[in-house]
């Protein structure tokens, strides 16, 4: 069958994103006393320079560690993602020092090598090339993929065996999975609980896929350890079990396993176990794409914000950027229908609320920042992006461009729909403001103030600037450069805002503007859902070949 031809909506493809494990055989020891605390960073490359993205748990005195830490990284088909490990001996309290001394060596690989091999095992290098003794990293990958979902237990034991002469164990948990060539595959290891053999631990996520990849039946290995400072853990106990079986658990049943010791049972007559672990509970969450949020029927409601102050020039002079010219749409017209042409596709009414803001406008020429282009009070809503552009052309005439940029009161107006729509708990409309506009807001305190407000709602905030004004501090409100936060300190729950200088896109074409400030709208859409956990309406039905019927 031949392949469909690539539809509009293809600049919004939900990239995936990947888990990364990370495990080293054979670390130098930079240690006199004992073994190197080795500690891994992961940097990846963004515009040539090495920045760190996240780093590992610090393992203690073990030259061969198994690190727990899961590294997320988005995985974007397109481009080549460079990624660097560095392994470091830690040295307590200092954290980890990027101290030569303290250098146990490097990796360099890209995400498409890690994903495309799924397992990679390469030399770790030191300064200029040179081997780091007989040092090997390997990085396993796991994609998360729509269809798996994450799920969160939390274990407890009881009675656990003794393992300490002055005080009693300090156990920690490990959670193994089986793969089909025997080798095992570290899931989770909880935190130490000190001097206690009847430990809870604390309640944590992890994605299906690495729990058991999607398979319910497949055989978990658990086991519990008595901590110990210097790397050499005692073994209390072990049990197996499955996801399947852990299922039990949901509601308010409680799951409960022999931790055995084989040694001691073949020893030991009358031994019965080390103790027991008790899943106290199992919550499954399911992992939606924007996708699946579309197909199960979520429409995406447009609005459109055109600024009308006097600093874009009288619309009756050719210079002016609200100048209708009859051969050649202006910037407001460009951005307008290259970014409304592809939300359309998700909205199936095709009408848009068209806003204008500050204009004196008829009939008493007062000065409004929400006002409807069309100058229906009870309907702004225009008919398709045609409906908006001939809305705004014969508005221009009536209204007197004035001041100030102010654009809290739209962003205000937009979520008092979006706060309405909420309130129906579930995933039936997301709301997309662009603002088109020519200068820097005036009013940037309540815009921020407004902003940290929306992003706890169904909105995402798209604002192009128009025109050769310098945008520098519209930069601040796209929360890339660190987080946005109102004027009183609260940080923003999701970015929410993308802005870009339609300059920057003058000679290329509207579909690069549309890919460029519509890229971040699916992953917004997919947060602000999840954060809420709606799940999408109705939903599409499960493949017949996924192992996991939908849980719900």
């Amino acid at each position: 069958h031949s392949s469909p031809e690539p539809s509009p909506q293809a600049p919004l493809a939900v990239l995936s994103k990947v888990e990364l494990r990370v495990s080293c055989k054979h670390l130098l020891d930079r240690d006199t006393l004992n073994k190197s605390d080795p500690c891994v960073l992961l940097l990846m490359q963004s515009q040539g320079q090495w920045m760190e993205v996240d780093r590992s748990e610090v393992i203690k005195s073990n030259l061969n560690p198994v690190f727990a830490k899961i590294f997320m990284v988005d995985y974007y088909f397109e481009e080549v993602q460079k990624l660097r490990f560095e392994v470091y001996d830690s040295h307590g309290h200092a954290g980890v020092g990027t101290h030569d001394d303290d250098f146990l060596g490097g990796m360099e690989c890209t995400v498409g090598q890690i994903v495309a091999q799924k397992r990679v095992t390469k030399p770790l290098f030191l300064k200029y090339g040179k081997f780091a003794g007989k040092s090997t990293i390997t990085v396993i990958s796991e994609e998360i993929s729509g269809n798996n979902g994450y799920v969160e237990l939390a274990f407890r034991a009881k009675k656990l065996d003794d393992k300490d002469l002055f005080s009693k164990s300090d156990p920690f948990l490990e959670i193994y999975r089986i793969d089909d060539d025997r080798s095992e595959q570290l899931v989770y290891r909880t935190e130490v609980v000190k001097n206690n053999l009847s430990p809870i631990w604390e309640p944590f996520k992890v994605s299906l896929n690495s729990l058991c990849s999607c398979e319910e039946k497949r055989k978990l290995r658990c086991v519990v350890w008595d901590y110990d400072s210097r790397g050499k853990h005692d073994f209390i106990g072990e049990f197996f079990t499955t996801f399947e079986e852990m299922q039990k658990a949901m509601g308010e049943n409680k799951v409960q396993w022999d931790c055995m010791n084989p040694k001691y049972k073949i020893k030991k007559r009358n031994y019965k176990n080390s103790g027991v672990v008790v899943l106290l509970d199992l919550k499954i969450h399911r992992v939606y794409s924007f996708l699946d949020y579309i197909m199960g029927g979520c429409q995406i409601h447009f609005t459109v914000a055109i600024d009308f102050t006097a600093s874009n020039g009288d619309p009756r002079n050719s210079c002016s950027l609200h100048y209708i010219n009859p051969y050649q749409p202006n910037e407001y017209l460009k951005a307008l229908v290259a970014v409304g042409e592809i939300c359309q596709d998700y909205d199936s009414d095709k009408k848009f609320s068209a806003l204008g803001f500050g204009a004196r406008i008829p009939p008493k020429y007062e000065v409004s920042h929400d006002f409807a282009i069309n100058f229906n009070p009870d309907n702004d809503e225009c008919e398709g992006i045609q409906g908006v552009v001939e809305s705004y052309q014969s508005c221009l005439p009536k209204i007197q461009l004035y001041g100030p940029t102010n654009v809290a009161p739209i962003i205000s107006k937009v979520a008092r729909v979006a706060a309405d729509e909420e309130r129906t708990k579930e995933a039936s409309q997301y709301f997309i403001l662009l603002i088109l506009t020519d200068g820097v807001v005036t009013d940037m305190a309540d815009t921020r103030e407004a902003i940290v407000r929306a992003s706890y709602l169904p909105m995402s905030i798209i604002i192009v600037g128009v025109g050769n004004a310098d945008f520098t501090d519209m930069q601040i409100l796209d929360g890339d450069d660190g987080i946005l936060r109102s004027p009183k300190g609260e940080p923003v729950l999701r970015d929410i805002v993308q802005f870009v200088p339609f300059r920057e896109f003058k000679n290329a074409s509207p579909t690069a503007l549309a890919k460029c400030v519509l890229a971040e709208v699916p992953k917004q859409v997919v947060e602000y859902y999840s954060y809420k956990a709606f799940p999408p309406r109705c939903p599409r039905p499960e493949t017949p070949d996924s192992n996991l019927s939908s849980p719900q």
